[in-house]
């Protein structure tokens, strides 16, 4: 007997044996047909199923264009356990940029200006991949005038607490 029989008591239903253990099993012609109606009702599951998935994502899907010029985030993807831009797992950051469009290659495809550190990094990608960036002045944080001293050091400021605690 099958493991499926032995575990649970009954052979398993395939759509060309559909019939309970004890039934009369068909043979011949009478089997062409009952298989037939049964991969119709399988059929017509299947679409109603598909339908309903596909109705309840186009809900939420929304059409992303980008003009030239626009500035966007790019995703990264996810690797596990990759050390990306310094950070590794949980703490890497899911985008990166922002980034300036330099062209439409295609209805879903962008290319990016990326930067020199980026330029082993193939520069088109997929609308998916991007998110718009709103810009904001105080994202901007202007470079502070950095002295050196004589021996190639310099001295560090503090800009800000951000947090502390006594132990």
């Amino acid at each position: 007997m099958a493991p499926f029989e032995a575990l649970y008591g009954k052979s398993y239903r395939t759509p060309l044996c559909w019939s309970e253990v004890g039934e009369k099993v068909l043979v011949g012609p009478e089997i062409v047909g009952v298989t037939t109606q049964n991969v119709q009702v399988i059929k017509s599951n299947l679409k109603a199923a598909q339908d309903r998935q596909k109705s309840l994502e186009d809900k939420h899907a929304t059409d992303r264009k980008y003009d030239v010029g626009d500035w966007v985030f790019l995703k990264l993807s996810p690797w596990k356990g990759f050390v990306r831009f310094g950070k590794k797992g949980k703490l890497s950051p899911r985008y990166i940029g922002p980034y300036m469009i330099i062209e439409r290659v295609s209805e879903v495809a962008y290319r990016l200006e990326l930067p020199p550190e980026l330029s082993k990094v193939h520069d088109v990608f997929h609308v998916s991949m991007l998110r718009h960036y709103v810009s904001d002045p105080s994202h901007v944080i202007p470079p502070q005038p950095l002295e050196i001293n004589s021996d190639l050091t310099y001295d560090e400021e503090l800009v800000t607490l951000l947090d502390w605690k006594d132990k």
